[in-house]
């Protein structure tokens, strides 16, 4: 799945699955994403946050794809 090879490549930066969850269930700020998504967003440093684009299906939370970036873009 796209998500789980991103976290691979995102350890570097300590995003973890569980950093993931953490944002999805308590994120700092939910947003409309295409196609009816959603982006919870939620601080990783000082300057960078995680932004995770997920799908709720009947009731289940899927995670679509995860990315860094710059905390005064998205706020």
């Amino acid at each position: 799945m796209h998500a789980e090879e991103k976290l691979k490549r995102l350890v570097n930066i300590e995003v973890t699955q569980k950093k993931v969850l953490e944002i999805i269930e308590t994120p700092e700020k939910v947003v409309n994403g295409y196609y009816g998504r959603k982006i919870a967003q939620g601080l990783i440093s000082g300057s960078l946050i995680l932004r995770i684009v997920y799908e709720d299906i009947d009731s289940e939370i899927v995670v679509v794809t995860v990315y860094p970036g710059e905390r005064r873009r998205y706020e």
